[in-house]
């Protein structure tokens, strides 16, 4: 009898030290042609970029020229940063912003970690009429909302004779009944996914059920309350029906700034252009810092539930 050896090949590795893919692997992983796949990347990226591109030309640009239909700037009015602070209440709107929609975000996901986890980790009567309720309330359009919490909180304001309508825990307050449902589905979500054994080893070592909560659920359940904190932020930045409504000129959020700025350059005159464009990219920049901060929680939060 001949004995066969077989010849292993080595394969190939990176400088790194990790191994360099094959045809095999590359022909798998691209799902486009390299060609195709480039075109499609630079067409999303164009369509992506573009309006940033043009807010922030524009905001550096003169009015004249924006009126125009310039695109790049024919002169650089950089001043135009330091005269919203003055033509708009732009301060004062940040702030208000900052404190209502950032206490929304962490009351927000605060309850939903709670509630979820009853909801997960408990069987009782009614527990599938709350899931399904809570499916149901994030398919009522907000703007059938308005007149009844308005003429709810007058009401309420009458009978305690105290100011609620104009202040901000009352605005933070409506935030967080649409914030909430939303927030707490998405921890049921995640928290189906974590594994009962912890809670069952700690439920051993005699922990209870809060210190479970504490020490165990919600360290493992980061990207998922930060998804929905980011969620209930976001409903509070971007709003400006509710907050137009439920606020006064010392308690306007950020928003509601913007659009009364924007309506008092309706007019013969050529509307102040470069300070629109300089307001609106100073209120995005929370947003985008508050999404590169956290941007590694929101990959697991956003895909949890994806795979069982």
């Amino acid at each position: 009898m001949t004995a066969t050896r077989s010849i292993v090949v080595p394969r190939a590795v990176n400088r790194g030290g990790r191994p360099a893919p094959t045809r095999r692997d590359s022909d798998v992983t691209r799902l486009l042609p390299r060609p195709l796949l480039v075109t499609v990347i630079v067409v999303l990226l164009v369509v992506v970029l573009a309006p940033v591109l043009y807010i922030l030309f524009a905001s550096v640009n003169s009015d004249v020229s924006v009126a125009k239909g310039a695109f790049f700037p024919t002169e650089l009015h950089l001043d135009n940063y330091l005269k919203i602070w003055t033509t708009v209440d732009l301060r004062n709107g940040l702030l208000n912003s900052v404190l209502v929609c950032g206490a929304v975000a962490i009351v927000s996901a605060a309850i939903a970690v709670m509630t979820a986890y009853v909801l997960v980790r408990y069987a009782f009567k009614g527990r599938l009429t709350v899931l399904r309720g809570l499916l149901a309330l994030q398919s009522i359009p907000g703007t059938l909302m308005l007149l009844p919490v308005f003429v709810l909180f007058a009401s309420v304001a009458t009978a305690l004779g105290i100011q609620i309508i104009g202040t901000r825990w009352a605005l933070g307050i409506t935030y967080l009944t649409f914030a909430l449902p939303f927030s707490t589905w998405v921890m049921v979500t995640y928290l189906r996914g974590l594994p009962r054994e912890l809670e069952e080893a700690a439920r051993i070592d005699g922990a209870s059920s809060f210190r479970i909560l504490t020490r165990i659920v919600v360290p493992l359940s980061w990207p998922g309350i930060v998804v929905s904190g980011i969620f209930a932020f976001l409903l509070g930045w971007n709003d400006v029906l509710f907050a137009s409504v439920m606020t006064n000129a010392e308690s306007r959020t950020a928003a509601v700034a913007l659009q009364v700025f924007g309506a008092t350059q309706e007019g013969g005159a050529i509307p102040l252009y470069g300070q629109m464009m300089a307001a609106s990219l100073i209120c995005a920049v929370p947003v985008v810092v508050l999404y590169l901060v956290f941007q590694r929680y929101l990959v697991g939060g956003l895909t949890a539930g994806g795979v069982k």
